[in-house]
């Protein structure tokens, strides 16, 4: 018997595969004549936890300042929700929802925990008092810390504290995608562990999210996917459990093999 024809496919009935949120292509960064960024791809869909990975001087703080707008690009181009960003300037991408929790934590040391947390929300007003109120709750349910110090000033909060006010008051601003650049840094390995545990949950409850991170256990452990840079370059891109079963990644950082 001959073979059946296969059945005709109907192109037009076919589903449409959304557009990444976030997609960059052949980003170059520099800094006067250095340059540190060398054509920089990777993409962001929506609803993933997507990891950067790399030392110290690989660029990652370098990419996220451009994602945020507060770096030009040489060359290259930003798409956000199908929309051409790479000239736009910051503020009016944080409208659109790119907001960044910056490394080093950027807490106002003279502000208190609630006046730090509305600035969150300055670029992005609330519809109604209603609206701002469901959000404040929401982010002192994720940061209980954060709810029992609302009157204390940011300069007087531990290392752990200020950087769960860096990120309630990222959150403030709803977020469409949320970047978090290194936030590890400088923190006891307990606190290390309840910050990832948070960002996990934000991520569960539908926030896109990019993080730049050194501490390659715990990022590889709950991303979606991940990125490696090295020397402003993409050198390695995987799963998180991909690349947390690679040997060359586990040698550079994990300190194994």
């Amino acid at each position: 018997m001959p073979p059946l024809d296969p059945p005709a496919v109907d192109l037009q009935a076919l589903p449409e595969r959304e557009s990444p949120l976030l997609e960059v292509t052949d980003m170059i960064v520099g800094y006067g004549r250095i340059r540190a960024l060398h054509g920089v791809s990777l993409r962001v869909e929506r609803g993933e936890l997507v990891t950067l990975l790399g030392a110290n001087g690989a660029g990652k703080s370098t990419t996220m300042r451009a994602l945020s707008g507060l770096l030009p690009l040489t060359a290259g181009r930003i798409v956000f929700d199908g929309r051409d960003i790479t000239r736009m300037k910051a503020h009016e991408r944080v409208k659109l929802g790119v907001v960044q929790a910056p490394e080093g934590r950027g807490v106002f040391p003279g502000m208190t925990v609630q006046e730090n947390l509305d600035m969150g929300c300055y670029a992005r007003k609330f519809e109604s008092k209603q609206a701002y109120t469901e959000r404040l709750d929401w982010v002192f349910d994720l940061f209980p810390r954060l709810a029992e110090r609302r009157t204390q000033v940011g300069g007087t909060m531990s290392g752990g504290e200020q950087q769960m006010l860096a990120i309630g008051r990222a959150l403030m601003a709803r977020p469409r995608l949320l970047m978090l650049d290194e936030p590890s840094m400088g923190l006891a390995p307990m606190v290390i562990q309840q910050i990832f545990r948070i960002i996990s949950e934000i991520n569960a409850q539908g926030t896109t999210i990019l993080l730049v991170e050194q501490n390659a256990q715990q990022a590889l452990s709950r991303t979606d996917r991940a990125y490696i840079l090295e020397t402003g370059e993409v050198t390695k891109t995987g799963t998180g459990a991909a690349l947390l079963a690679d040997p060359a990644v586990k040698h550079a950082y994990l300190g194994v093999g």
